[in-house]
């Protein structure tokens, strides 16, 4: 695999290994239209037994040992007449695949069946992909060189009350109605930053200055979002805050993705430990990873929010107010960011007295 040098913002070596998993997947699909093949899959088709997903898992492992047959012994003899040896080169072949990863149960280079439960899953890079502990840190060297060309760092975002509040739909409250207005009826304010999500019975209001707080950073840090919420909620967030898909690509991380339950961790981040800051407004989540953790105030916008955490103040909905774009959390926050950023890089621009 080799990583875009020229492209910081497609980086990540999570996006490299999707990539090169997908093209490898559309190679094995283009070979399978060979006779032998096509009749083994009328066959499985035939059945019915046998989803598209386990079809192509089967093509991995069979083109895998078609390869391996297909290969000669470069020291045995043909200059008599004597066949190529090929149990030999079988034999090493299976000896010498380290299982980088495993897609569906079957290594993705060798097509050997890996037990289910190796390495660690990266579900959200490529349905049911998991990665040996040696490939993570392999792909995380790789990734970090790269990033230190580019002069960036890895920054984990969450979803709720860091960047957004949301708030289910039968819980708007009557002094709140107003939301469920037109969008031209509504404040100047909230007309590009509230939504109504009917198909999930909730509406989400955006952080003032998260559009500029994701384009500011995107050129200083690879950007994850990180969210203890569903994954089908965390990807209808992520088009909200990145309609044009720029700054996160597949590195949305849900519930379903963490390994230790009630707990995030940078285990499933391809991303070295040393170079991650994390924005988060609930450092409970994160015990394994608080020196890495940017404390933020909670964002609480919807009633609701105010009440499940025990304010008994009226909310900034119920206000019709919200937080300044300029001195908000935010915008505060990237500051914060811009200037661990630099005394990464560039610490000596920094006086000793000026560090603390």
């Amino acid at each position: 695999m080799s990583l875009a040098a020229d492209s910081p913002v497609h980086s990540s070596s999570s996006d490299d290994f999707a990539a090169i998993l997908d093209a490898e997947l559309d190679k094995i699909s283009d070979a399978s239209a060979d006779t032998g093949e096509v009749s083994e899959e009328e066959q499985d088709s035939d059945h019915g037994e046998e989803s598209d997903s386990n079809l192509d898992l089967k093509r991995v492992k069979r083109r895998k040992v078609e390869l391996c047959e297909g290969i000669t012994d470069p020291l045995s003899s043909t200059s008599q007449g004597e066949p190529a040896q090929t149990s030999g080169v079988l034999s090493l072949e299976k000896e010498a695949c380290l299982h980088p990863g495993a897609y569906g149960g079957l290594c993705v280079k060798c097509g050997q069946e890996m037990d289910e439960e190796s390495g660690v899953a990266f579900g959200y890079i490529h349905k049911n992909l998991r990665l040996a502990n040696d490939e993570i840190a392999r792909l995380r060297d790789k990734d970090l060189k790269n990033l230190l060309l580019h002069k960036k760092l890895y920054l984990v975002l969450d979803l709720d009350h860091t960047l957004l509040n949301s708030a289910r739909l039968p819980d708007i409250t009557a002094e709140e109605g107003y939301l469920h207005g037109q969008r031209d009826s509504l404040p100047d304010t909230l007309k590009s930053s509230l939504f109504r999500l009917d198909r999930m019975q909730m509406m989400t209001k955006l952080r003032p200055f998260v559009h500029n707080f994701l384009k500011e950073a995107s050129n200083l840090f690879e950007m994850y979002i990180y969210t203890m919420g569903e994954r089908p909620y965390a990807l209808e967030m992520a088009k909200l805050l990145d309609p044009g898909d720029i700054y996160f690509n597949s590195k949305v991380i849900a519930q379903g993705d963490c390994t230790e339950r009630h707990q995030k961790g940078l285990d499933v981040v391809l991303g070295q430990e040393s170079a991650v800051l994390i924005l988060d407004d609930t450092e409970g989540v994160w015990g394994k990873h608080k020196e890495n953790l940017i404390l933020m105030e909670r964002y609480h916008f919807f009633a609701s929010n105010c009440q499940h955490f025990g304010f008994n103040t009226k909310s900034l909905s119920q206000l019709k107010s919200d937080e300044s774009e300029t001195e908000g959390a935010l915008a505060t926050v990237l500051k914060v960011l811009q200037r661990v950023h630099s005394l990464f890089y560039d610490p000596v621009s920094f006086p000793s007295g000026a560090q603390g």
